[in-house]
């Protein structure tokens, strides 16, 4: 049988130098006896998947509101999707696969409801009183929020490595803050490959969305370089007139593309910095990922992401939607500052025992799903719901 033991020692003959290992991790917070056939990164991942936060991603939005149909992508399946991807490339790199999954199933597990609309809102209304940031939220989660191992703990008590690379997660829309780790420090490669995964997963997901939706018209997709390189090779390889079928090897073609490029491009990278050892990673002074793109390959990357937003993300019905969650954030904000006794009753307590309000009330909220945040709402302001 393999126990820990075991695997830790295949780690440390296998992977590549450059790589978390789990017997060389710096620990947890709160001391714990090691498991008999898990690692620390396996138990972590664990950790993650068995938490009420990592459930509630099922109800939270991606794109297309949760109510919107039952085919679109949710929070959960974005992030089953980025842990996929992440698992391939890190395995392809001779990185450490589990802790690599691990970072990517906890990336949104602070997120709002709404989606990015959801998340502006709370940073807006956060901006004066300790900011928000829904990668810092994630760490509050694992750390304080989840209560599954009290006495002995609040949250998860995860690894070093796990809420290190929750706060160096950093994508486009995602910038980290600094709360107790170590500025200075680069991210690890795992944090790296699911930052990039995450941005190859919603690359080629919203596109799937946004045609399937009916809003992402097919001509006005084509302004993509790199949509029409996957439309073309797709189109060679599905009969004429299965559309259906043709946009699902259209949104696979981009996913092997951005994955293929980015392993190439790395590869390069690596050899070329010759890292010894995990320290030298952490300790890489450049404001560029290791773990990147070519620079050719970024530009088609660019030119998708712009195409999304002007064509997609920006779409009045979209728009609509996000302006009226927004509202909804905004005014419940507002009313659970003013009035705590209508959280429920933890919530409550945690502001009678003197806690700042309103990091209460952005605990409360940002934990909600869609379908739960409208139905607060209602009950809020809503004279025949009760």
């Amino acid at each position: 049988m393999n126990d820990r033991k075991a695997i830790e020692e295949w780690e440390l003959k296998t992977l590549a130098p450059y790589a978390l290992k789990a017997c060389e991790s710096q620990g947890r917070r709160h001391a714990e006896d090691e498991h008999p056939y898990r690692t620390c990164f396996q138990r972590d991942r664990d950790r993650i998947i068995h938490c009420a936060a990592f459930r509630r991603l099922e109800y939270k939005t991606q794109v297309f509101l949760n109510w919107s149909g039952d085919h679109f992508r949710t929070r959960l399946t974005h992030t089953i999707e980025v842990a996929q991807a992440a698992r391939t490339i890190a395995r392809s790199l001779r990185l450490n696969e589990d802790l690599t999954e691990a970072i990517s199933l906890a990336h949104d597990l602070g997120h709002t409801p709404f989606g990015h609309a959801g998340e502006h809102a709370m940073r807006e209304l956060m901006k004066d009183h300790g900011g928000y940031e829904h990668n810092g939220q994630s760490l509050r989660i694992v750390d304080e929020i989840e209560r599954h191992y009290l006495p002995r703990f609040a949250g998860l008590n995860p690894t070093h490595e796990l809420r290190y690379g929750l706060m160096k997660h950093r994508t486009d829309y995602d910038k980290p803050l600094f709360r107790g780790l170590e500025e200075r420090e680069s991210p690890s490669l795992e944090a790296q490959v699911a930052n990039y995964a995450d941005e190859i997963s919603y690359n080629a997901h919203d596109t799937d969305d946004g045609l399937y939706s009916g809003l992402l018209k097919w001509e006005a997709a084509r302004e993509s370089e790199l949509f029409t390189e996957a439309e073309e090779y797709a189109k060679a390889n599905v009969p004429e007139g299965e559309e259906d079928l043709l946009r699902y090897q259209v949104v696979r073609r981009l996913k092997d593309l951005q994955i293929t490029d980015l392993l190439q491009h790395t590869v390069q990278r690596l050899k070329t910095l010759d890292f010894k050892d995990v320290q030298e990673v952490l300790h890489h002074q450049s404001k560029d990922s290791v773990v990147d793109f070519s620079p050719e390959f970024k530009a088609k990357v660019k030119g998708l992401k712009l195409m999304l937003y002007h064509k997609l993300y920006m779409h009045r019905h979209v728009r609509r939607g996000m302006e009226k969650s927004t509202r909804f954030m905004r005014e419940m904000f507002e009313r659970y500052v003013s009035e705590p006794y209508l959280m429920p009753g933890g919530f409550h307590k945690r502001v009678h025992e003197g806690e700042n309000i309103h990091r209460v009330v952005c605990d409360y909220i940002s934990g909600m799903t869609d379908r739960y945040a409208l139905e607060q709402y209602k009950k809020l302001f809503d004279p025949d719901t009760w």
